[in-house]
This record gives C-alpha cells, sequence and structure tokens, in this order.
C-alpha cells in the first residue's frame, strides 16, 4: 500500500517514430506532451508557444454580436449600467475586470453588485435587481452567474432592465431571456476553449467591445489578464488551450505589480515581483481574494483589486490575510465535524453527506473538498436553516455531480455548477428527499467501480537522471495547473537518507534522498508528517520537479506525491 492510498499507473510510452520526429526537443518533454493528447506537430509548437492553433476572435462566442452593440449603445446613451458578480475570486476579478474596462470605455455610471454569501447566496436575485433598478440603472451585465436565472431574468425585462448574461457555467433546460446571453458551454466544438473561467469570458467581452472600435482611456487589454489570471487559476478553470494562454500571459502582468492591491498582497505574503507563479495564485493569491466573500463580504477583495490607493490597499491586504487566518481555522473544526458526522455512514458509502446548522456557508464547499480527498468520494456539505439549506458539492471524475442535481431538480429552489463542482439550495423540509436521492442515484453510478485515486506518472527514470536539465525543460509545460498537471515522474528503490516533519504542527515532511552513488537530492513531502514512522529506508517515490529559492539560492527540489517501500507494487 501506498503512503497516501494512492494507485500508480505509468502512462504507456510513445512510439520511438514519434520521439525521433521532434528530435529537437527533450524525449522526456515529447513524451508528457504525448500524454496529455499533444502529438500533432502544430498543436505542440502552438503549446509550448503559448499560442492556441485557432483565430482569437470573441466574436466566435454566440451572443457576442448582440451584446457588443447594447453595451455600446448605453455607454452613449450614458445609461448606467450594473455588473452583477459573484463573490468567489472568479466572481470578483470578472467584476472589477468588466467594471474598469467600462469606465475607462466612457461609461457615464457603472455599479458593481456582488451579492453577500449568506444573506443572498449564489446567483440573480430578484430584490437585488429592484434596487438595481431603482438606482437608475438601464443594463445589468452579469458576469460568473445568470445562465440558470429565467425567471429573475424575465423580471429584470418586467423592472425596464436589459440584461446581459455573460457566465461559464452548464446551461440548463431553458437560457434566460436576456438581451444577450454569453456562455462558452454554448460555442461550437471548434471554439479555442469552451472551458473558459467566467473572468476570462469578462476579457473576451471587453476584446469584442474594442474591436468594435471603443476605446479604453489609460488602461491597455494587456492590463487586464493579471486579474484573468488571478480568476482562472483560482477557479480551477482547466489550464489548458485559451485558458492557459491568458493565464501565461497574466502572469507577466502579475510579476510586473503594477496593480496597487496585487503589490500589498505580494508584500503582505513575502513574494517576490518575478516569482509569481500558477501555485502561487493557487495556494497563496487565490485563497486570500476567496476569503473575503467566505468570511466578510466580497466587496474588500473587489476594493483592494481596483483600488489605485497603496496604503488602501495595503490595509485591504492585511484585513484578507486575517480573514484568511480566520477561514483556516474554522476549516479544520468543521473538517473534523464532518467526518464525525459521515463517520457512521462506513468506508463503503457511495455518496459523503455532511449538514447542520454549524456549518458556515463560507466554508461548506472547502469542507467538501476536504471530504472527497480523503474519501474518494462525491461529498455534500450543507448549512440547515429553519426555511432553507444551502449546500455546496465536490465530486471525482467518475460521478458529474452537476448532473446528479439536475435529476433532483424538482426538489430544488436552485442549483448550478459544473462535473466537479455544484451549489443548490433546497428547502429544508425536502433535504431529507434530496439526500436519498441523490445516495440512490451515486450508488446506481458508482456501484461496481474501483474507487481509489489514481497517480498517472508519465515517466519512470533513476533519480541520477533527475537533472536542472529536466526541470527547465519540463517548465516549458508551465503555467501548469488542473488539467494540465506539473509532469509526475517515478524513481524506484531511493535511499532515504534523512527525514524530519517541518511546517505547523508537523505537517509536512522533508526529505534527503540519494539513489545508487548519485548525489543527494532534497525533497518535501507536504500533508505527510504522520507518515514519518511508515517511512523504511528504501522506497519507490512519485514526485514533481521544482527549484525552491531560499536566501537568495536556487536548488533543484522534487515535491513528493506518494512514497511506498521499493518494489511492493
Amino acid at each position: 500500500m501506498t503512503l497516501a492510498g494512492m494507485r500508480w499507473r505509468t502512462v504507456e510510452c510513445p512510439p520511438q517514430s514519434h520521439l525521433e520526429e521532434f528530435r529537437d526537443l527533450d524525449p522526456l518533454l515529447v513524451r508528457v506532451l504525448y500524454n496529455r493528447g499533444i502529438t500533432e506537430a502544430a498543436a505542440m509548437r502552438a503549446f509550448l508557444a503559448h499560442r492556441t492553433h485557432q483565430p482569437d476572435d470573441p466574436f466566435l462566442l454566440p451572443g457576442m454580436e448582440r451584446a457588443v452593440p447594447r453595451i455600446l449603445q448605453a455607454i452613449e446613451e450614458r445609461q448606467a449600467i450594473a455588473v452583477y458578480g459573484d463573490y468567489d475570486a472568479d466572481g470578483v476579478t470578472a467584476s472589477v475586470l468588466l467594471t474598469e474596462a467600462l469606465r475607462a470605455g466612457g461609461a457615464a455610471r457603472v455599479q458593481p453588485y456582488i451579492p453577500h454569501r449568506l444573506d443572498e447566496g449564489y446567483g440573480l436575485h430578484m430584490d437585488a435587481l429592484e434596487k438595481l433598478a431603482s438606482a437608475g440603472n438601464r443594463l445589468v451585465i452579469t458576469v460568473d452567474c445568470g445562465i440558470r436565472g429565467v425567471d429573475q431574468v424575465r423580471y429584470a425585462n418586467r423592472l425596464g432592465l436589459d440584461v446581459i448574461v455573460t457566465d461559464h457555467h452548464s446551461v440548463g433546460s431553458e437560457l434566460p431571456p436576456a438581451a444577450a446571453v454569453i456562455d462558452p458551454k454554448l460555442a461550437e466544438p471548434a471554439y479555442p476553449d469552451r472551458m473558459l473561467a467566467a473572468v476570462g469570458v469578462a476579457f473576451k467581452l471587453v476584446q469584442g467591445l474594442l474591436q468594435a472600435g471603443l476605446s479604453l482611456e489609460g488602461l491597455e487589454e494587456e492590463g487586464l489578464l493579471d486579474l484573468v489570471a488571478l480568476g482562472t487559476v483560482a477557479d480551477l478553470a482547466p489550464l489548458l488551450s485559451e485558458n492557459r494562454v491568458l493565464v501565461h500571459r497574466g502572469l507577466a502582468v502579475l510579476n510586473s505589480a503594477r496593480r496597487p492591491g496585487v503589490d500589498a498582497l505580494l508584500r503582505r505574503t513575502r513574494v517576490s515581483p518575478g516569482e509569481v507563479t500558477a501555485t502561487t495564485v493557487g495556494f497563496v493569491l487565490g485563497p486570500r481574494i476567496n476569503a473575503a466573500g467566505r468570511m466578510a463580504h466580497a466587496s474588500q477583495a473587489a476594493r483592494l483589486l481596483i483600488t489605485d490607493d497603496p496604503e488602501e490597499a495595503r490595509g485591504l491586504a492585511d484585513d484578507l490575510s486575517a480573514l484568511n487566518r480566520r477561514r483556516q481555522e474554522q476549516t479544520r473544526e468543521m473538517v473534523e465535524r464532518a467526518e464525525e458526522m459521515i463517520a457512521v455512514e462506513g468506508r463503503d458509502a457511495h455518496l459523503l453527506f455532511a449538514a447542520g446548522e454549524e456549518f458556515a456557508p463560507g466554508i461548506v464547499g472547502l469542507v467538501a473538498s476536504r471530504l472527497k480527498d480523503a474519501r474518494y468520494r462525491p461529498a455534500i456539505v450543507a448549512q440547515t436553516r429553519e426555511d432553507v439549506t444551502v449546500g455546496s458539492c465536490r465530486s471525482i471524475p467518475e460521478f458529474h455531480i452537476t448532473e446528479a442535481l439536475d435529476q433532483c431538480g424538482e426538489l430544488l429552489v436552485k442549483h448550478g455548477g459544473h462535473a466537479a463542482a455544484a451549489g443548490f439550495t433546497v428547502r429544508t423540509e425536502n433535504l431529507s428527499a434530496l439526500r436519498e436521492r441523490l445516495t440512490s442515484i451515486a450508488s446506481e453510478r458508482l456501484s461496481g467501480q474501483e474507487l481509489t485515486p489514481k497517480l498517472m506518472i508519465d515517466a519512470k527514470l533513476p533519480l541520477g537522471d533527475v537533472t536542472s536539465e529536466v526541470q527547465r525543460a519540463l517548465a516549458r509545460l508551465e503555467p501548469c495547473g488542473y488539467a494540465n498537471p506539473a509532469p509526475l515522474l517515478c524513481s524506484p528503490d531511493v535511499h532515504v537518507l534523512h527525514s524530519r516533519k517541518v511546517g505547523s504542527h508537523g505537517a509536512h515532511l522533508k526529505l534527503v534522498l540519494r539513489q545508487g552513488k548519485s548525489r543527494h537530492i532534497h525533497a518535501i513531502a507536504f500533508r505527510m508528517g504522520d507518515k514519518l514512522d511508515e517511512l523504511q529506508q528504501r522506497m519507490d517515490i512519485v514526485y514533481t520537479l521544482e527549484v525552491n529559492k531560499w536566501q537568495g539560492e536556487e536548488r533543484l527540489q522534487l515535491n513528493v506525491q506518494d512514497m511506498r517501500p521499493a518494489g511492493k507494487e
């Protein structure tokens, strides 16, 4: 058994003829690209050059040809515009991006509106639309929500509001009756990336406005891409195709730290400009932006990203870091409570379901994610209230959670999401029926399957062959993230020279490794501190490569994903 409880699978090596076709590239790099399904020369060259091999035309998105003229009309007629967003990092960055662009484009009044997670919940709300109409707005543009808000958009129309929906979530059985609907899920399969994050969709809308002749005073298109990188990575959008291209370009802008809020956040987290990667966004910056919507109000994060006052930015960065620490504490407490609840279901349960008044709505998604990772089962965590229950779902590749919720539509007030993550609101009186129905669906679809997380290993190689040159070759795959993971390598029969616990509460392992007479190499194994006593002198290891920077020095380091005693498959 491996220390992390995973199944190891080594991807089959490509034909020798394929490797010989690209002799100018490192063969390990060619192999990894082959494993990702990138086999054609044009696609390979485009990937390594950080571009798509399809045209970059925003008007390939359905609805763009209707949305752009309506927005230009609003600007020309000095109509008040509301940008209606969401409280997570993707929604916040999309709201800020579109607000900045419209203001720079000459809109007379642009009002961003982000609902409160606890008081309002996700999506369009009729009360909020009433307030926006009463405040004189005539056009509402949604970002990261609205695709399933059929009744809400219909109500907005009765209030005299035109609505443009921009979203990226799964499309329901009926489109909202909006002036325009832009969602990459509606695009033709030939579109460069149907998995754009919401902030990416907002960026494409700005591109469409620019192509139609709008000028942005004091703002360049490229200057918005730091927001695109933040929102795309934080929302776990697949880092392939156009998403990957936009994030690559956006990381360059992030590393210039030209936005006061970004500069303040980097200083607060002790990340130097020039060292921001997709990993930094995913584990350092993104959680702090998300913490505002989880623990207080997302407007704090929006103000951080939109302010041009360095002093205000520093204060807001401090506030977000404090909120993030509180979020970490509460998450730990709630995970323990949820584990107590699901323990009675036994290890063979196909669906994990924990609900109670004590689960804060800003944390339920994180708790569900932890449960899913620990047990490799779809997990649902919900806060129950007297009238309604609000839940968050995280799932595994074998179970499309939003399709499962679709089958329970008559029990739900509202729901939406993706294959791997979703949210819902249900009347509390229907909660038991919903749980029973979802449990039945999960049992039907997952029975008989071997539900164990897999590590797909790109290549096996001796530890002595792991060099800085190999790391630099594989670094051409960056930015890595969801759907484009950092390459996984396996070195068998490695000698553990030294091991110790590090980090808060000894959560991680620090290792020094060697194989045969090769030089020793340092390694870190995150969240494996409790496995120290299970280490043997010789281990098979699976890892990614990274560069550890410390006090001005750079050193190659292994980021260990799993281990097992040598030779015990």
